[in-house]
């Protein structure tokens, strides 16, 4: 097969930019609900017809490249079900709603953003997933700060910081097991290869949210006293609720696979909101004709697949606490679906590929080398919408460049995971973008300006390259 054109092979790009750019000046923050994917779908069709029309690339390179490609991602789906079957069952049980009333009248306003991207950074760096700390923990402390009067942009921030540096960290994570293993490099060399870089971009992180929360805590009093008095007058308020994420955290110790977790998690917070909240099931099930039997069984049902509405008597306490379930989850999936076409039509044609030769053709020299693989992996981020398609892509095309300068392969598998792993989350139509924005309500071009460690892990990357700071060349 030719290999198209660099110019040719951003066609594609160029055509999928531009119509992002309309469909967010158009919808704005309805983008995902369906303008986004025609935008991925019309490019997955210029790269389409380019590829079989000039460079006679047949239609079954794409079909197996695609069928591979969401055959890879077919655990994520089940994981974003999952996901939306244990957010709303961890609210209407009463876990979350419990986790907030005591946690509003705990966590003080000035600390808080500082200590939710530490306690997210310890729960991924024990469970290796960022993911499942952002649909547990993290969405309990985004109600937290919403009851204490706390930007939800500034808090999801914090919490994907502190998730992504525990998940970049934890022997556990896929994304770290992923990393040293494409590259041929031993896992703990490769973990403490990065805290070079990855331990400087938390410190400035954390001392980011330290200054940024001095300013917080004005009209917390009110905000709280709302919330604990609404909450306690809706939820049956229990410390039992707690066994849930206890025996989650057993789980996830236990290194018990990610879906089958959620879904545990998900069926004893049911039990749970059988046993302490059947007056909400009751009321989700709104169906007067049934026996109260029915109606839990019918409210449980809809608290898993749908949305969720319980009255507090406050208004914002009824947005906090309404829940989408699986059904929530669908645009994200119909979306990860479209960039996932996006993605292989793109490879399966040469495009990347193309792209990526000028870019290797950069690399002479250490500072070069590395900032031509962390602007590989944010654009194969971008353009195939996945993090571990852009891991395992990025390190194939760079093993040997790195091999041929006599740089050691844990410089590629650092510099490979500081950029291709935490900047996922920071594309809105990538897997991780999505789906951290539809578990915490915050669309991911909001929350992005207050990521900081993820922002700043591919900056630190470039300079630790260029000072040259433990980079060293192969002694063989």
């Amino acid at each position: 097969m030719k290999v198209p054109h660099p110019l040719v092979a951003v066609i594609p790009i160029f055509v999928l930019i531009m119509m992002l750019g309309v469909v967010i000046y158009l919808f704005g923050s309805d983008s995902l609900s369906g303008g986004s994917q025609i935008a991925l779908i019309m490019g997955t069709a210029v790269c389409v017809a380019i590829s079989m029309i000039v460079y006679q690339v047949p239609w079954l390179a794409f079909e197996e490249r695609i069928a591979k490609t969401i055959g890879d991602v077919a655990i994520t789906l089940l994981i974003l079900l999952a996901v939306g079957m244990l957010s709303g069952s961890w609210m209407i049980s009463g876990i979350v709603p419990t986790l907030i009333y005591y946690g509003v009248q705990i966590m003080s306003p000035q600390f808080f953003l500082v200590s939710a991207c530490i306690i997210c950074a310890l729960v991924s760096l024990l469970s290796g997933s960022s993911w499942t700390t952002v649909a547990t923990i993290g969405v309990a402390l985004l109600g937290i700060s919403e009851a204490l009067g706390i930007s939800t942009a500034w808090t999801a921030g914090a919490i994907i910081s502190g998730a992504y540096f525990g998940d970049k960290m934890s022997p556990l994570s896929d994304t770290t097991i992923l990393a040293s293993s494409i590259t041929g490099t031993d896992l703990f060399v490769h973990i403490r290869y990065m805290m070079y870089t990855t331990v400087p971009t938390i410190l400035i992180t954390l001392t980011i949210f330290l200054v940024a929360g001095w300013g917080n805590g004005e009209g917390a009093e009110l905000h709280v006293a709302e919330y604990t008095e609404g909450l306690a007058n809706t939820f049956n308020i229990s410390l039992w609720t707690l066994l849930v994420p206890v025996l989650t955290g057993i789980l996830i110790s236990r290194r018990v696979p990610s879906v089958i977790t959620l879904f545990v998690s998900a069926i004893m917070a049911g039990i749970m909101a059988l046993i302490l909240q059947p007056h909400i099931l009751i009321q989700i099930a709104n169906a007067d004709d049934l026996s109260t039997s029915m109606s839990l069984v019918q409210g449980l049902a809809i608290t898993y697949y749908g949305a969720t509405a319980v009255d507090t008597g406050s208004e914002a306490l009824n947005d906090l606490i309404s829940t989408g379930g699986m059904a929530g989850m669908l645009n994200t999936i119909w979306l990860i679906l479209c960039a996932m076409c996006f993605g292989s039509v793109m490879v399966a044609s040469g495009m990347i590929e193309s792209i990526t030769r000028v870019i290797i053709r950069m690399a002479k020299s250490r500072f070069g080398l590395v900032s031509t693989t962390a602007g590989t992996g944010l654009f194969l981020n971008i353009t195939t919408g996945d993090q571990f398609i852009s891991i395992v892509l990025t390190a194939d095309m760079y093993r040997n460049a790195y091999r041929q300068q006599g740089y050691e392969s844990r410089l590629l598998s650092r510099t490979t995971e500081d950029v291709a792993t935490v900047t996922s989350v920071l594309v809105p139509w990538n897997t991780c973008g999505m789906t951290q924005a539809a578990i915490l309500g915050v669309p991911t071009l909001v929350y992005l300006p207050y990521c900081f460690f993820n922002i700043i892990s591919p900056l630190m990357t470039l300079f630790v390259a260029l000072i040259g700071w433990k980079i060293k060349k192969r002694t063989d």
